[in-house]
């Protein structure tokens, strides 16, 4: 049943071993950072934004999808970054790296913020 594992062997059973380590730990490092990432979706809205979520229990990287589900052009800018200039219907990611505090986000179209396109989002 059992067969004997000679000495010429024992280098490809090593290199076999090894390599479903570092594999394991590659996966297991993919997915702990898969699993620190969030999105909050972000409907624009002539003039107002809805965010799927206004805070984060703990820092990290966010990722933005904005979608215009309004009239009129929009962006969403939020830590120095901005989206591109969104047209009705229209969508854009923006990855931002949030460490604790709050953040203020906006339209960033003249007078769009001042009529209502705006907020903060807090990080614990």
């Amino acid at each position: 049943m059992f067969r004997r594992i000679t000495f010429r062997a024992l280098p490809a059973l090593i290199s076999a071993a090894l390599l479903f380590v570092v594999g394991s730990a590659a996966a297991t490092a993919a997915t702990a950072h898969k699993a620190s990432a969030t999105t909050v979706k972000v409907s624009a809205i002539d003039f107002k934004f809805k965010l799927s979520a206004t805070s984060l229990k703990k820092p990290g990287t966010v990722t933005f999808k904005v979608t215009n589900n309004g009239h009129t052009q929009h962006d969403f800018s939020i830590d120095k970054k901005t989206t591109k200039l969104l047209s009705p219907g229209k969508s854009a990611t923006l990855t931002v790296t949030l460490k604790k505090g709050t953040y203020y986000y906006e339209c960033t179209v003249p007078g769009h913020a001042a009529l209502g396109m705006k907020g903060n989002f807090k990080v614990a």
